[in-house]
């Protein structure tokens, strides 16, 4: 049977075609060149993207670049940002436009896509001990003598030592203090001290520094509460740099902090760099945790955002869009809508997520597009393959999320 198509509907299905050709063809662009923007062959509404699509409020991203880096511009703290957040070397090219002194890595395949990119001054924050991710750090370390790797135990600068050696090489090490998370880090006083020592009677290694990084503190409630804590932690870290100097070795970078104590561990003298990360796309889960100015952590905005559709109304009093499991991060909490007060997310399943109202400021119908703020940033990023960037609603290129998946 055939069925009868207004004129309106066919002139949207026809645009909807153009458009979605011309992000087609992006796209395959994207593969071949994943670390520079890719244009569209004609500009595309914001309201015509296919969903569930991860969109960058360009104006937003950009408030939240300038404002840190503004933040930072006469401090001697200076910004690391860490990449793992955005895994996109067109966003670190913007950050590094904006006065960061290098990049922060979680993981040896991100670093290697930064440093393939054309970046050279690269952390990497997390241990490396297997022999295959020794020899890519060595790699590493051969293209770029900007290029740094943590350690936390003595058998690590053994290894390093020894591969380092092998490649004629000089690796830089950084000792990474466990300041409370638990999680990485070699004890503080006098194990750490001993370590630094190790290191500096290691010939192929070069004694970087002290990374004191305190995942713990950065979600805390409470600016208040969370300044005390991390004033008392820092300041620890603070002091071992001291005693480590006074015992006769050079410590050029105290490095740590993040998001969520940007402008508290700024003023601790000592600190050399800042991993911040999250700051310039913002989420659900930092919002939550208060400013120094009240209960909602407003200081940036929220730029990253996933655009869904409401796709079935099964039942009275909420509407089911395509965006769940695989749409979102599901570590903490749930996505918020940006734009519409009185609506609840939860999710539906591993394609699905349920809107419920409670008053809602504007009416959802089936078909209706709605734009949510990721809960947690990081993660959702790493769940696609590029972003949408848009101004006044309207996107023009794409951005290769080149590092999404390498998390080896």
């Amino acid at each position: 049977m055939k069925t009868k198509m207004s004129r309106r509907g066919f002139v949207g299905f026809a645009a909807s075609g153009v458009v979605g050709a011309s992000l087609v063809s992006a796209r395959e662009a994207a593969a071949a060149t994943p670390y520079e923007p890719i244009p569209l062959d004609q500009p595309t509404s914001l309201w015509d993207l296919p969903t569930p699509a991860l969109v960058v409020d360009e104006e937003a991203l950009d408030h939240n670049l300038d404002k840190m880096a503004s933040f930072y511009r006469n401090k001697t703290t200076k910004l690391r940002p860490h990449v793992k957040t955005h895994k996109c070397p067109i966003l670190a090219q913007k950050q590094l436009d904006r006065g960061a002194i290098g990049i922060c890595a979680a993981k040896v395949s991100e670093a290697e896509v930064m440093l393939d990119a054309g970046f050279a001054d690269i952390l990497v924050t997390s241990p490396v001990v297997t022999k295959d991710k020794i020899e890519r750090v060595i790699e590493l370390a051969k293209k770029s003598s900007g290029f740094a790797i943590v350690v936390d135990q003595a058998q690590n600068v053994r290894d390093f030592n020894d591969a380092a050696a092998a490649a004629a090489i000089e690796l830089n090490v950084l000792v990474d203090l466990n300041v409370g998370t638990d999680r990485t880090g070699i004890t503080m006083g006098a194990p750490a001290q001993a370590l630094v020592e190790a290191i500096h009677k290691s010939p192929a290694l070069k004694f970087g520094g002290l990374q004191a990084y305190a995942g713990h503190l950065q979600h805390l409630s409470g600016w208040e509460y969370r300044k005390r804590r991390s004033e008392v932690t820092m300041g620890q870290a603070v002091e071992l740099k001291e005693s480590i100097e006074k015992a006769g070795f050079d410590v050029p970078v105290l490095t740590g902090g993040g998001t969520g104590t940007y402008n508290i561990d700024s003023e601790v003298d000592g600190i050399t760099d800042m991993q911040v990360g999250s700051y310039l796309f913002m989420d659900v889960n930092y919002r939550n945790i208060g400013g120094k100015e009240g209960a909602v952590y407003d200081d940036f905005r929220p730029s990253l955002l996933v655009l869904a559709t409401a796709i079935s109304q099964p039942a009275e009093g909420r509407i089911t869009i395509d965006a769940g499991y695989k749409a979102f991060a599901t570590d903490n909490d749930s996505p918020v809508l940006r734009d519409i007060q009185g609506v609840s997310y939860r999710w539906g399943g591993d394609e699905h997520g349920i809107l419920q109202f409670k008053n809602p400021s504007r009416r959802i119908e089936v078909g209706d597009k709605v734009l949510l703020i990721a809960s947690h940033c990081d993660p959702t990023v790493n769940l696609y393959d590029h972003f949408y960037p848009y101004r006044s609603e309207t996107v023009t290129e794409l951005w290769p999320i080149a590092a999404r998946g390498r998390s080896q």
